[in-house]
């Protein structure tokens, strides 16, 4: 199964692909699609959209896993990385590729076994569990990688149905 985690942003998307097979992860690329501040915000999306489509045409994964929005103390730049949000949706749909979300609460869980962990932690265990010398940077792309290993531990589980 090839899954490409997403970390959808307006300045930078992370993107992780993972081949999972017999409970082995391969890491295929990882790596961010970024977008200047100052330009036009259409233009940034336009960006997301061509650059998310881009990775998605050339892997042609079996799914595509996105961490679902939520909101803390920033409203506006909340509506900003929704519309970016948006178009990567867009970008799944129109390669005809199957999207699931997951709330960073469950790819804690996934990668660390706790789900209330610390940043750092979830970086280092996808790191580990990847077997990758250094943390991928940005933190985007590790993020990326860590919602792929999320879905890849709940695709096959009887409970992935609570998940939708």
């Amino acid at each position: 199964m090839i899954v490409v985690g997403i970390d959808p942003g307006y300045a930078i998307v992370g993107y992780g692909v993972l081949e999972y097979a017999g409970l082995r992860y391969r890491t295929l690329e990882h790596g961010a699609v970024t977008t200047k501040a100052g330009t036009d915000f259409p233009r940034r999306l336009s960006a997301i959209f061509n650059g998310t489509r881009a990775v998605l045409a050339h892997w042609k994964p079996d799914a595509v896993a996105v961490e679902k929005l939520y909101f803390t103390n920033n409203k506006t730049t909340g509506i900003g990385v929704a519309e970016a949000r948006g178009v990567i949706l867009l970008a799944a749909e129109l390669e005809g590729i199957p999207v699931f979300e997951y709330t960073p609460m469950q790819v804690k869980l996934a990668v660390t076994g706790y789900g209330k962990a610390l940043k750092p932690q979830v970086m280092e265990m996808t790191r580990r569990l990847l077997n990758l010398k250094e943390i991928p940077r940005p933190d985007d792309t590790a993020d990326a990688l860590a919602i792929a290993i999320c879905h890849c531990h709940t695709a096959g589980s009887p409970y992935r149905s609570l998940l939708r």
